[in-house]
């Protein structure tokens, strides 16, 4: 049985794997800085023990001069020099190489993994994005996807090269005193046993800070979609403070990490203060007793400290691995969440529909609530109309969404040209349908561009037919660049009816055979609601088609009529009865409904 954390970080390295060239390469350039690290000290026992003393310089050297070469001391100290140089070049070519390679690798990197979160969230039920909310989705997209960089570039290849460092360190200090290896490596029980407490403590920190923080940008993102709301009802110092509150508390956990993690460094920073006071102490009585030479003691004194280093670098890594490992778990937690509407193992490809849909028995409820819908029974025949009303909560939009299949019903069946909609290729499914809703959302490209939504790769041919028949032309081209007029977020550089019209275009274009009609006409004045109740009756010729409207007169033009109420049909009527709609109305089945 795996492990959470193993499983965490080998779907980590599943995300990491294409970039394994780049990431070796990465690694090579930070293990290089291990020979070179042990270099520089080196220089300075040549100077204070050939230069200083009497004693010989290093074999390794003398085979690069002349066999009765003079090595005088300004010599000596030339080449303790150079050889310093030499390090330090080397060191900053490495660290050049290594971080133009991290910045290349590590940005392609979270932009695949966001990429993968991307694609994975717009999958997800409709559910979902209900119970969480878009800003959830975005901070994860925006903020912790950014984890995979750290992990692998920022903290995992520099975490190996130390403690290759601290092997090499170690191997070189037993070939020079072994008694002082030994005291450096009874350093790092104790280590370990603080990391480990420390690592416990700073996950769940990390854990709650990750939420506060995704509660609060939640807070951003609904005060900047309801913007007119908020200066209408003069909120702006109300939602302030709310926004202040919340980003406090995410404030006051980075402090508590913050201190947990200076409480742990403070405490390994004191432990090899500790050991560097012993060793100092040690190797002062070894040197006067003529155990070693002061070249010898600094030269260990400074493996100490290389040893250290590499140490250090782990210990200050450990807080950002936790934030690290914390933010992928989130996306992974997200990444595992299971597409509520399931593609059919052997899912059946579907062309052309003819519009023929039935819907049997079905029932729907959100999670455990109350039924929404409750044994929903009906007939649709290719080319009918059908009008959907109801009072609000009646359930019509739960209707909708399940024909969609934005939600699959809890029992029952939806069948389409005579098979279970649940079989069909999603996909295909779906091309089925073109909607047109109350509120139409536009994206913040142009106007052509959010036309052809409806058709990908359309030609501007198609698109201004399709706008002529949605009777949108002759406004889009007294717009000032025409069909290359950007729209602005949301759309809101048009008009309600304009915004409208360009979604009529849109259900044109797409030419499915099965029309949605959501409120289309509500909320726009009479002139315009001229133009597109006359655009509208030509997009629904030859289409079978879902109207819901709380206006009689649209209603008027279907050849069926659904009546929902609490989630069950309490009447359908057929053409022959539409004409006594008002006498229902005045009579009982309206009682609750804004007509």
């Amino acid at each position: 049985m795996i492990s959470p954390s193993k499983r965490l970080i080998i779907s980590a390295f599943s995300i990491a794997r294409p970039y394994r060239r780049p990431l070796a390469a990465i690694l090579f350039l930070h293990l290089i800085a291990t020979p070179v690290s042990l270099l520089k000290p080196f220089a300075l026992k040549i100077l204070i023990d050939s230069g200083f003393g009497k004693h010989a310089l290093p074999e390794f050297i003398r085979i690069l001069f002349p066999e009765n070469f003079n090595f005088s001391f300004s010599t000596i100290a030339v080449l303790s020099a150079g050889l310093f140089i030499l390090t330090s070049l080397i060191e900053n070519l490495y660290s050049v190489a290594v971080w133009v390679l991290s910045i290349s690798t590590g940005e392609k990197m979270v932009l695949s993994f966001r990429t993968i979160l991307f694609n994975h969230i717009q999958r997800l039920s409709l559910k979902h994005h209900d119970q969480k909310g878009a800003s959830d989705s975005l901070y994860r997209i925006q903020y912790d996807t950014m984890a995979i960089r750290t992990l692998f570039i920022g903290n995992l290849s520099p975490i190996i090269a130390a403690l290759a460092t601290l092997v090499g360190m170690i191997i070189v200090m037993l070939m020079i005193n072994w008694h002082f290896a030994l005291i450096a490596l009874s350093l790092i029980p104790v280590l370990f046993i603080l990391t480990r407490i420390s690592v416990t403590r700073l996950q769940k920190k990390w854990r709650k800070v990750k939420e506060d923080e995704s509660f609060a940008m939640s807070i951003i993102h609904e005060v900047l979609n309801a913007m007119r709301v908020i200066k209408a009802f003069g909120r702006e110092e109300g939602e302030a403070e709310r926004f202040r509150s919340s980003a406090d508390e995410a404030v006051k956990g980075q402090i508590k990490v913050g201190w947990l993690a200076a409480s742990y460094s403070f405490m390994v920073e004191m432990l090899f203060a500790s050991g560097t006071a012993f060793f100092i102490y040690t190797g002062a009585m070894y040197v006067n007793s003529g155990k070693m030479t002061l070249g010898e003691l600094t030269l260990v004194l400074a493996y100490l400290a290389q040893i250290y280093i590499p140490l250090v670098k782990i210990v200050r890594n450990i807080n950002d691995i936790q934030s690290s490992m914390t933010s992928i778990e989130r996306v992974f937690n997200l990444l595992d969440q299971e597409k509520e509407v399931k593609e059919s193992a052997n899912p059946l490809p579907l062309s052309q529909s003819r519009g023929h849909i039935a819907f049997q028995e079905v029932s729907f409820s959100y999670q455990s609530e109350k039924q929404v819908l409750e044994n929903i029974s009906f007939e649709i025949k290719p080319g009918d109309r059908v009008g959907i009303m109801g009072s609000t909560g009646a359930g019509k939009t739960s209707l909708i969404s399940l024909l969609l299949r934005f939600y699959d019903c809890n029992s029952g069946k939806i069948m389409l040209d005579g098979n279970d909609i649940r079989n069909y290729r999603l996909s295909d499914y779906r091309k089925q349908f073109a909607i047109v809703l109350q509120d139409p959302l536009l994206f913040s490209t142009s106007i052509a561009e959010n036309i052809s939504v409806g058709l990908p790769g359309a030609a501007m041919e198609e698109i201004i037919g399709a706008a002529k028949l949605a009777n949108a032309h002759h406004f889009i081209m007294n717009s000032v660049n025409g069909y290359d007029t950007l729209v602005g977020e949301r759309g809101m550089q048009l008009s309600g009816g304009e915004r409208q019209r360009i979604s009529l275009a849109r259900a044109f274009i797409k030419n499915a055979p099965i029309l949605i009609l959501d409120e289309p006409t509500s909320a726009i004045d009479l002139k315009t609601e001229t133009q597109i109740i006359e655009a509208m009756e030509r997009l629904m010729r030859g289409r079978t088609t879902f109207l819901i409207s709380h206006r009689l007169d649209a209603l008027r033009s279907s050849n069926i009529i659904l009546h929902l109420e609490q989630g069950k049909i309490i009447d359908i009527l057929h053409e022959a009865a539409i004409d006594v709609l008002e006498l229902k109305k005045k009579a009982y089945l309206f009682d609750n409904d804004p007509f």
